[in-house]
């Protein structure tokens, strides 16, 4: 079994069904879809356990209901959580799901990385096939690199300044303006940089280049939420088992695609 690690943010989502964002001073009706754990670092974990991997997750929760119910969910899907209390409140997210499978993004409060002088089992790390890396300080993303693959979004570098440590491979989105420019200034960094795009596939690019086509969804488009880092986590296992990027994505690109066929994330 791979043992794979994700370290990371969590937050608290609730799901708002509507059929259109509403216009300003607008009342729109919604439809609670479901609430739950979400955050891409979570939706990465979740997608790994059912690929059958042994996860350990770090990340950082409020000292809070909220943080509880969220380490009990993690738990219930197979990930072994490591995650630190903070006196603050967890992070809630409003996510609207429209018609077609659009969603948009409300957040309440700061997001909450794990730091490395946290006092979790951070020596897991050395003894981890992968990892995937959503939000870090300096300390926990050095911890990181001990694992034999890193991978990250490149939305670490919205707090860290200066990355300095080596990637395997960057995983962004290439319509998503922030995430593009983020991983211009990593790509030194970086032996891979793999861009995501929708329902044309992808590509890679760096120590090899390649690309691949999306798969289709095994079922009918609920909504987008998750699909990015469902591959990202995908990836970072492909890469980690078989060390072949065109594995790697075809892997993820399975893991994007079903998760556009559950409501409400992982």
């Amino acid at each position: 079994m791979a043992a794979i690690a994700v370290v990371g943010h969590i937050e608290w989502v609730d799901f708002l069904r509507v059929a259109h964002l509403p216009d300003r001073g607008q009342i729109t009706p919604a439809q609670r879809v479901r609430a739950n754990a979400g955050g891409g670092a979570v939706v990465a974990a979740v997608t790994l356990a059912r690929l059958g991997a042994d996860v350990d997750f770090f990340s950082a929760v409020g000292a809070d209901a909220l943080g509880e119910r969220a380490i009990d969910e993690l738990e219930r899907h197979g990930v072994h959580p490591h995650l630190s209390r903070r006196p603050v409140t967890t992070r809630q997210v409003i996510t609207l799901l429209e018609a077609g499978g659009e969603r948009s993004i409300i957040t309440i409060g700061e997001r909450l990385a794990p730091h490395g002088g946290d006092p979790l089992s951070w020596d897991r790390l050395e003894r981890a096939d992968g990892v995937y890396v959503t939000a870090a300080d300096r300390e926990a993303l050095h911890a990181a690199r001990t694992a034999t693959v890193l991978c990250a979004t490149p939305r670490i570098a919205e707090t860290l300044a200066d990355v300095d440590v080596a990637i395997d491979a960057l995983i962004l989105s290439a319509s998503d303006p922030a995430e593009v420019a983020w991983a211009a200034d990593l790509r030194d960094r970086a032996a891979l940089t793999v861009c995501t795009d929708g329902a044309a596939g992808g590509r890679w690019s760096g120590q090899s280049s390649g690309s691949w086509s999306a798969t289709a969804p095994p079922g009918p488009v609920l909504d987008s939420y998750g699909a990015g880092d469902a591959f990202a986590a995908g990836f970072t296992y492909g890469l980690a088992v078989t060390g072949d990027p065109a594995e790697a994505a075809r892997i993820g690109a399975e893991c994007g695609a079903r998760a556009l066929t559950r409501p409400g994330g992982p």
